[in-house]
């Protein structure tokens, strides 16, 4: 099987989270340059078999969508330019900056890695990505 990825798209950097062949377990996979993101994904797919990628959909508490989704909508169309046969679905992605920190909380990492926002990134989409896995 292939692997799904799933991205916490960002303005500056851009987190992203791959489940195993099986897709069952979703884990970390780095936290990229968002300028630099599709040829990261380009890279990855020559490596790795793509089966969907999940992007993260921010809301309002009110569920209207937040103002960072404009800028999605310009790299999704890019996404789907570059991957044509790869299938596109959105999570929504509430609340997972906050659930990353506290998560890195209660692993007991130390003050000066919890601020590395690269990780936090990184861990969101991880919770995006497990988010998704449970829905499907």
């Amino acid at each position: 099987m292939a692997r799904i990825i799933a991205l916490d798209y960002g303005k500056q950097r851009t987190g992203i989270a791959v489940t195993d062949e099986l897709q069952l377990i979703a884990s970390g996979l780095t936290t990229v340059n968002t300028k630099e993101l599709l040829q990261f994904l380009k890279d990855y797919a020559a490596r790795e078999k793509i089966a969907r990628i999940v992007v993260g959909e921010p809301k309002q508490r009110d569920n209207s969508p937040s103002e960072s989704e404009e800028a999605i909508q310009v790299f999704l169309k890019r996404l789907k330019e570059s991957f044509p046969l790869i299938p596109v679905d959105r999570q929504d992605e509430r609340f997972t900056s906050k659930l990353a920190f506290q998560t890195m909380v209660n692993s007991g990492l130390k003050k000066k890695k919890r601020q590395n926002k690269g990780l936090i990134d990184e861990i969101s989409a991880t919770l995006i990505l497990q988010s998704y896995l449970n829905r499907i």
